[in-house]
C-alpha cells in the first residue's frame, strides 16, 4: 500500500485545559488501496467523534456524547459529506494533471481545524497535503496561502486574488464557527474528555558492558498530554535515544515508552520524570542497578498487560451546519469552500 502521512494527534501542555477540533479528509485517487476512496474523521481532542467515509455513504458518532447533538444535525453532516466526497475526488485529479500523472494510486489529504487555547486564545489550521507531502497551508497570520510545492503554485495565486478572499473567509470560519462547535462538543462531552487517570510507571534497564539501556514504559493514563524524560542526579536530562508515540489502550487510556543510553559511574542515580494532569506532584521513579532484571512498579501494584490499538488514519504530520457560500473557482483548479464543521476541504 501507497504510504500513508501518520496522522499525530495534537498534544497540548500537559497542565493545559486546551481544547481542539480537526477534521482529517483522505481521498484515493483509485479502488483497490484497502482504503474507503474517500473518508472524513472528526475529532475533539484525542476522541474520535465522527466518521463519514465512501462505504457508509453517512455521517456518523462514534462516541455516544455526540448522540446529545440536535435534531437534524446527522442528516446535514452526511449531505456535507457527500458534498465534500465530490470535491475532493475532483482534487485529487486535479493534482495528477498539475504532476503530469495519467494513473496510479495518489492520495490527496487535508487537515482543517481550530484550538481553543485555556489563555482563550484560538488558532485554526487548513493545509493539505498529496502523496505523503505537504502540498499547501493556510498561513494564519496574514490569511494567505503558502505553496510547499511548485505543483501548488496555481491554487495559490488564485485563492489569494482580493477578488476571491478564500483566506478570509477560512479566518471568519476558523475563529467563530469552528469554535462555536469545539466549545457545544466539549460541553457535552466533558465527563469524558476531561476525565483524569493517573500513569502508572515502570522502569528496567539492560545492561552491556560498560552501558546501560534506561527503558522507562508509562501507560494507562488519560488524558493524552505526557511529559517523560529520564534524569540524571535529580537534575540534568539525559537524551533519549528513543520514543516511542503516545498509543491508545482498549479501555481509552494511553502508553508511550521512553528509552535512554547511559555510562553509568559511581555514585550516578537515574531516575524517569513522568508529569500529567491527573497528578498532584511529577514522579521521579529510581531506576535501581540490581534490579535491573526486573520491572519497578510504581503507582500500582499489580502490572495490566496492556493490548496496543495501532490506528491507520489519513492526516499530517504538522510541527493539531450552515456552508458558507462564496464564489468557487474554475473547475480546471483547485477550489475551496467553507462549511461549519470543517468538513468543506474545498476543490483544487
Amino acid at each position: 500500500m501507497l504510504p500513508l502521512i501518520v496522522l499525530l494527534l495534537h498534544v497540548s501542555a500537559v497542565c493545559s485545559d486546551s481544547h481542539s477540533l480537526w477534521y482529517y479528509k483522505t481521498v484515493v485517487s483509485a479502488p483497490g488501496s484497502g482504503l474507503p476512496e474517500y473518508s472524513s474523521v472528526g475529532y475533539v481532542d484525542d476522541r474520535e467523534i465522527v466518521n463519514y467515509n465512501s462505504d457508509s455513504g453517512r455521517e456518523q458518532p462514534k462516541v455516544q456524547w455526540m448522540e446529545k447533538m440536535e435534531d437534524g444535525y446527522w442528516e446535514e453532516q452526511t449531505q456535507i459529506g457527500k458534498e465534500n466526497e465530490a470535491v475532493m475526488r475532483h482534487n485529487v485529479r486535479t493534482a495528477m494533471v498539475r504532476f503530469n500523472q495519467s494513473g496510479g494510486l495518489h492520495i490527496l489529504q487535508v487537515m482543517t481545524g481550530c484550538e481553543l487555547r485555556d489563555d482563550g486564545g484560538v488558532t485554526g489550521y487548513h493545509q493539505f497535503g498529496y502523496d505523503g507531502r505537504e502540498f499547501l497551508a493556510l498561513d494564519t497570520e496574514t490569511w494567505t496561502y503558502v505553496p510547499t510545492m511548485a505543483q501548488a503554485q496555481i491554487t495559490v495565486q488564485r485563492w489569494n486574488n482580493p477578488d476571491i478572499e478564500v483566506g478570509e473567509r477560512w479566518k471568519n470560519y476558523l475563529e467563530i464557527e469552528c469554535t462555536e462547535f469545539l466549545k457545544k462538543h466539549v460541553e457535552n462531552g466533558r465527563e469524558d474528555l476531561e476525565r483524569r487517570v493517573r500513569p502508572q510507571v515502570k522502569v528496567s534497564g539492560q545492561e552491556k558492558g560498560d552501558t546501560v539501556k534506561l527503558h522507562c514504559q508509562v501507560y494507562g493514563f488519560h488524558p493524552r498530554a505526557v511529559d517523560v524524560k529520564w534524569i540524571k542526579n535529580e537534575e540534568d536530562e539525559v537524551h533519549s535515544y528513543e520514543t516511542t508515540h503516545v498509543l491508545p489502550n482498549p479501555d481509552g487510556t494511553y502508553q508511550i515508552r521512553v528509552s535512554a543510553e547511559v555510562t553509568p559511574k559511581d555514585g550516578d542515580r537515574y531516575s524517569c520524570y513522568v508529569d500529567h494532569r491527573s497528578l498532584e506532584e511529577p514522579l521521579n521513579i529510581v531506576w535501581e542497578p540490581e534490579k535491573s532484571s526486573v520491572w519497578v512498579i510504581a503507582v500500582v501494584v499489580a502490572v495490566v498487560v496492556l493490548n496496543v490499538v495501532t490506528i491507520a488514519l489519513g492526516g499530517f504530520i504538522f510541527h493539531r451546519k450552515k456552508k458558507v457560500g462564496y464564489k468557487t473557482t474554475s473547475t480546471s483548479d483547485i477550489s475551496s469552500d467553507t462549511s461549519s464543521n470543517c468538513n468543506n476541504p474545498g476543490k483544487a
